[in-house]
């Protein structure tokens, strides 16, 4: 997400942190480069216009340039403006009625389907029940997408009825009656705005009265998903915006553009294909990430969510009493593997951007491990000193590697024990083996 962008105002911004003092012509050369990144990052013109306007009048103040570190302070004042563009502050659902009613909207294949899912999954963590509303008919395997989503969820699906109206007008004494506290509305889409759509759903909006209406846009669709935002709005007061599949090649002008443009907030941001992978969109957090500061507090809650503390309390203490195993080795990295792809990790750690660009990041090479690990019998991974040759035929057999790549991951754990217990000694690095300390 936002690659090319962050890519391009970091090498712009990073001039000016070189230099000791800069001037008035200094700034002026450094926003015009980062004018034109906004605009090829598909950014609106008109947003582009307003916040260099804004950039500048603070970026040339006396207190910036006169100041010990002026290169820092233009940083600073890009981030502010970057935030106060994308909204200050998390706006998050606000769901006052019981049930609440959550109802999506968007052109067909922006991904409204999934994200009902994601939200309900998302909602289910916070203990709150969601049933799950079929009212697109039109689509074909709408209705069973839908249906396998909530049985992954364990969630309900409610379709009674032939028509989208049909199917909504009861949904929400259905919901009271069977103890849920959420309604998720997946609505239907076209393939551009018409006036048939919006008439219908400004009738569903009528019939069930959202707490929330959520426009579903697609990041991939640039300054459109502007205009898009824009016709929703005028017909039907979006509440806010889920912006989809920013993990692919969307240049992140949609996401700079809409709140300024439209006045929606962005709520959240699908982040991947999977269930869990639906993110709060926090404007500071996202200007920081876009400038290279990477997005710490993101991190920290995704850590939170994903990893079994239980488990990892466990492992702690194995750790701390030397019996760290291969099986220890095999849950740690299915739980870094319940985090996401390591590129998406790399992006939140502060210079992650650069770090993922400039390292050999195999997103398979996890994936390989985890394979060996699993061909292994449990006896194997609890005492790897048992694994011969003939072990190491049949796992790389199981795992369909080479014998090499089992060795390969055999010596990693060896390491990663011998470094664990010298650690452990708390004696810092000098009693770490020679051998140890000169890896790479």
């Amino acid at each position: 997400m936002f690659d090319s962008l962050s890519s391009k105002l970091n090498t712009i911004l990073s001039h000016l942190r070189g230099k000791g003092k800069l001037s008035e012509a200094d700034v002026n050369a450094a926003l015009r480069e980062i004018r034109l990144a906004l605009l090829e990052a598909d950014v609106n013109y008109k947003v582009v216009k307003e916040l260099m306007a804004s950039v500048h009048k603070r970026a040339i103040a006396s207190e910036v340039l006169e100041s010990l570190t002026p290169g820092q302070q233009v940083v600073k004042v890009m981030r502010d403006e970057l935030t106060a563009l994308m909204g200050e502050e998390r706006v998050g659902l606000l769901l006052t009625n019981k049930p609440a009613v959550i109802m999506l909207v968007g052109l067909q294949g922006c991904g409204k389907t999934t994200t009902a899912a994601k939200l309900a999954l998302t909602l289910k963590k916070e203990g709150k029940k969601s049933v799950l509303v079929a009212a697109d008919v039109y689509r074909p395997a709408a209705v069973e997408q839908l249906r396998k989503l909530g049985e992954e969820l364990g969630l309900p699906v409610f379709e009674q009825g032939s028509s989208p109206v049909q199917i909504v007008t009861g949904v929400r004494d259905w919901a009271e009656e069977n103890l849920c506290d959420v309604v998720i509305i997946d609505t239907a889409g076209q393939l551009q705005i018409d006036q048939s759509m919006m008439n219908e759903l400004v009738q569903l909006k009528r019939v069930t009265s959202p707490d929330e209406i959520l426009l579903v846009a697609d990041a991939m669709t640039g300054q459109e998903a502007v205009n898009i935002a824009r016709s929703f709005h005028e017909k039907l007061s979006l509440s806010g915006v889920v912006l989809t599949k920013l993990d692919g090649d969307a240049r992140g002008g949609a996401a700079l553009s809409i709140r300024a443009a439209t006045g929606c907030p962005i709520k959240f941001v699908g982040v991947g294909e999977k269930l869990p992978e639906l993110e709060a969109f926090h404007p500071k957090r996202m200007s920081e990430r876009i400038l290279g500061m990477g997005d710490m507090l993101s991190l920290i809650e995704q850590a939170e969510s994903a990893i079994d503390q239980k488990k990892a309390e466990e492992i702690a203490d194995r750790i701390r009493k030397d019996r760290f195993t291969l099986q220890d080795f095999h849950d740690q990295l299915q739980e870094m593997r319940k985090m996401g792809p390591i590129s998406q990790i790399l992006e939140k750690l502060p210079g992650g951007g650069r770090l993922k660009g400039s390292a050999n990041v195999d997103e398979q090479e996890l994936d390989r491990a985890l394979a060996i690990l699993r061909s292994m019998t449990l006896e194997e991974r609890l005492n790897p000193s048992i694994i011969g040759g003939s072990r190491k035929k049949r796992i790389a057999r199981g795992s369909g590697v080479r014998v090499r790549d089992v060795n390969w991951i055999l010596s990693r754990f060896k390491e990663a024990k011998r470094a664990i217990k010298f650690m452990g000694t708390g004696r810092g690095k000098s009693k770490f083996p020679p051998e140890f300390l000169q890896m790479r």
